[in-house]
């Protein structure tokens, strides 16, 4: 145990003067600041030169066929229709035994759709048969009979001429063998009537096979096994009147309703730019095949068929679609035309405002050092979420699709597509 004077010697205050610090260690430390300040300003210099935007991007497409030189004379908007199309029924009322199509299937002219019960066309098909083995029985029996009187009929006219039997029995003969011919001809007959009866019981049978009509898409299914359906409609919900509907994919053209004061600059064969609501970068290549001489009086519009010069399986019936109606420019052969303003259409999302004017950003330079360069453009027209650029954008270049509004010109973009 410590002492009193232990416990007053730990209280007791140095007075030796603190040695003063090194000089040494003052610069090692200022040094070692300065560096980590000039580490952590060189980080944030190259964060910040390196900060790269992604961003959707879309071409520039020239107005008119591929810049051809022509130019749109009127926007419509219409729908993609198929010219054939079948709702595909049985010929006869029957129950429906197999269904052997799905939606989405391609079928083959004559191709088996559906199969109905046959149990009735083939009953009718016995009875057919079995009239006409009864027919052609008939014809035997007569046929035997008949060969019987005709040799009677030539003994007696021997015998009635060396007058060794009367004429009465001659007569009764001759009667006798001409009814049996009559009766043949008429078995015969009716083996003919047998046999058309026993071929329509066939085309019974072959009803009850449904067969596709012409080559197509099927794109419903109307029917299930066990149904039953009708080509006339039972009026009690409870009868099917077809089996599927299918559709000649290769007859598919646009319908579009034209106002009946711009009906005027639309002609036959005239060319045609048709862009699919569902894929607006995509400029499909048509023609105007027909106007329809008559007007909605309601809409106060008039019908005009277009023909598509493109088949692809993304066109499919009913989709909306937006037309541009194109007037190529003269040939003058010297170059004149080349001067004339051409635009360029992009997608509305393209077109941005910065200080009150319309601009677009252009993505420049290649994929891995690609920026994006703010121009200025004067817009045009409006229609199917895309928008004409008079000016400032080139057909082909990359504009680039809702850009931030902290983008700035210069700033390193990442492309990424539509």
């Amino acid at each position: 145990m410590n002492t009193k004077a232990d416990l007053l010697k730990e209280l007791r205050i140095d007075r030796q003067p603190t040695p003063p610090p090194s000089r040494r260690g003052l610069w090692i430390g200022l040094a070692i600041a300065v560096a980590v300040l000039l580490l952590a300003g060189l980080a944030l210099a190259l964060l910040s030169g390196a900060r790269t935007t992604e961003v959707r991007t879309a071409t520039a497409a020239a107005t008119g066929n591929g810049g051809s030189g022509a130019t749109s004379v009127l926007d419509a908007s219409g729908y993609v229709v198929a010219r054939r199309m079948a709702t595909v029924s049985a010929k006869i009322t029957g129950r429906v035994r197999e269904v052997l199509i799905e939606e989405g299937m391609a079928v083959a002219e004559g191709q088996v759709m559906a199969t109905l019960d046959p149990v009735d066309a083939d009953a009718q098909h016995d009875l057919a048969r079995a009239q006409l083995g009864a027919a052609r029985s008939q014809i035997a029996g007569v046929q035997a009979q008949l060969t019987e009187a005709e040799a009677n009929a030539t003994r007696l006219s021997g015998l009635v001429r060396q007058q060794l039997v009367s004429r009465a029995q001659y007569d009764q003969a001759v009667a006798q063998r001409d009814a049996l011919r009559a009766q043949l001809a008429t078995a015969r007959r009716n083996a003919e009537v047998a046999t058309e009866s026993l071929r329509i019981s066939d085309i019974g049978v072959d009803n009850t096979i449904v067969r596709a009509p012409f080559a197509g898409v099927v794109i419903a299914k109307a029917a299930q096994p066990g149904e039953i359906v009708s080509p006339l409609s039972a009026g009690g919900g409870f009868t099917r009147t077809g089996i599927g509907t299918i559709v000649d994919m290769d007859s598919l053209e646009v319908e579009v309703d034209v106002g009946e004061a711009y009906i005027g600059r639309v002609q036959a064969k005239m060319p045609v730019e048709a862009t699919l609501n569902a894929y607006p970068d995509w400029k499909i290549p048509a023609e105007v095949i027909a106007i329809i001489p008559t007007a909605d009086r309601g809409k106060a519009t008039v019908k005009v068929r277009v023909a598509l010069k493109e088949k692809d399986p993304r066109i499919v019936p009913d989709m909306g679609v937006t037309v541009s109606f194109l007037e190529r420019a003269p040939e003058t052969g010297d170059g004149a035309g080349d001067d004339a303003p051409r635009g360029v259409r992009v997608p509305e999302a393209a077109v941005a405002t910065r200080d009150g004017g319309d601009v677009v950003f252009v993505v420049a330079g290649d994929d891995g050092d690609a920026t994006a360069e703010l121009r200025g453009v004067s817009t045009g027209g409006a229609s199917g979420g895309q928008r004409i650029l008079l000016s400032g954008v080139a057909p082909g270049e990359t504009v680039i699709l809702d850009p931030p509004a902290d983008l700035a010109d210069g700033d390193k973009v990442s492309p990424a597509g539509p």
